[in-house]
């Protein structure tokens, strides 16, 4: 204490009868503790432990068949090594988010299983004092637990106790998240972009441009980005309505009127009260996030628009699928698996290195455990085990089944192959 006493005499005498020296001192300790103050409070608004993530496991994928016929969504393979599932997965280890529900309803024994290989707490990621849930639809006591999932909200609504019980009475925000789409984010900033906003929930979106918007949730915002109407896959006269001014976003005037509609992503962050209010008094019959709770949410709750304008896909199709897969060979590719900085973890496998004999191999993915010998291979992205032998031409394909082999010769051109 008197070291400290001591100190500021010091200080003090130093500046002494120097009216201007004596206000500077003073005006730089003041700065110091505001700048501590504004650090300690932008700490707390990253704080990942005050979050929960929940993944949607997705419909039956009728969209994706043959890739969903014994397998979730989410467990269908992309990049060759990977998993859907992947991505939400990595993301929330990259954003320091790791407490996470991933909620399922079909073909789940894959997703389960990938999801105990790759991030439980002996053999895979480690979470600290967080966890990692599969939790597939089940009956439950009463009429609402004798049905299956009938959309994304319901299935929140379903295990709504998870955000009620001892566990997670730290938890601030609530993170829904899909697991089919493929992109690279920072989860924690946007959350924090909804704290800083005083939003009940945030939306993250995409400029988007005529060709594709109708395919998705567009967003009418005000000048501040509050939503202020959200229309569902509009049509005609009703997508033409949905025009915006993107500038709003941070677009600039040219990319703006490129892109004059903000979609949805379908990620959302609410703040944990407004969710279980939402979902079990103020719309209990309501099932869907995009269609139903969100429309009707836009008046009374504040709902803020957060801009992603980065790249992202959503794997929902099979021409959608084979065309991420190809553009993954691109060079140099909008999605990269090879981001040292944000890696994207899969699950451990014991397999060999790929072994390759008198073949050329051009702007393509081999995955691990594959042989290949005197074949050509150019763009294409070749799955795990795969055994591709002489004269063997693939241009453009996509193999996405583990233990491929490819023994006559032949040249395949844009296809992708599946059993």
């Amino acid at each position: 204490m008197g070291k400290k006493l001591k100190m500021t005499q010091l200080h003090q005498g130093m500046f002494r009868n120097k009216s201007v020296g004596k206000h500077v001192c003073m005006s730089l300790t003041t700065d110091v503790a505001v700048d501590s103050k504004l650090r300690d409070l932008e700490m707390e608004k990253r704080d990942p432990r005050t979050v929960v993530a929940v993944i949607l496991g997705g419909g039956a994928g009728t969209r994706l068949f043959p890739l969903t016929k014994r397998r979730a969504k989410p467990a269908v393979p992309i990049g060759g090594s990977y998993r859907l599932i992947d991505v939400p997965m990595s993301n929330c280890i990259n954003s320091g988010i790791n407490k996470v529900y991933i909620l399922t309803q079909f073909n789940s024994a894959s997703l389960n299983r990938h999801l105990a290989r790759a991030y439980n707490f002996g053999n895979g990621v480690n979470f600290g004092d967080g966890y990692v849930e599969a939790l597939a639809a089940t009956q439950t006591p009463g009429e609402a637990g004798k049905r299956w999932f009938q959309g994304t909200a319901d299935a929140v609504r379903q295990f709504h106790w998870l955000f009620e019980d001892q566990r997670s009475k730290e938890i601030e925000d609530v993170l829904i998240l899909s697991g089919d789409h493929l992109y690279r984010m920072d989860y924690m900033d946007f959350v924090q972009n909804h704290r800083q906003s005083g939003a009940d929930i945030t939306i993250s979106c995409l400029p988007m441009d005529d060709s594709r918007a109708s395919d998705f949730g567009l967003m009418k915002i005000d000048n501040r980005g509050r939503v202020l109407f959200f229309s569902e896959k509009p049509k005609g006269e009703d997508l033409k309505a949905m025009e915006v001014d993107t500038t709003v976003l941070g677009l600039s005037r040219d990319e703006a009127e490129k892109k004059p509609y903000i979609a949805s992503m379908g990620v959302y962050v609410f703040k944990k009260e407004i969710l279980l209010n939402l979902l079990r008094w103020r719309f209990p019959t309501a099932n869907d996030f995009g269609s139903e709770i969100i429309p009707a949410s836009a008046k009374e709750f504040v709902i803020k628009a957060y801009l992603f304008n980065d790249y992202w896909e959503d794997i929902g199709t099979i021409r959608s699928f084979f065309e991420a897969n190809l553009a993954l060979t691109a060079h140099p590719p909008r999605f990269s698996f090879y981001d040292a900085t944000k890696p994207m973890y899969t699950s451990r496998r014991n397999l060999p290195p790929s072994k390759i004999d008198d073949s050329k191999i051009v702007d393509s993915i081999i995955s691990h455990g594959s042989f290949l010998n005197n074949c050509f291979i150019e763009h294409s992205v070749v799955g795990i085990r795969s055994r591709i032998n002489s004269n063997v031409h693939l241009k453009v394909c996509s193999i996405n089944s583990i233990n491929m082999i490819v023994n006559e010769p032949i040249t395949l051109l844009h296809k992708m192959i599946q059993i």
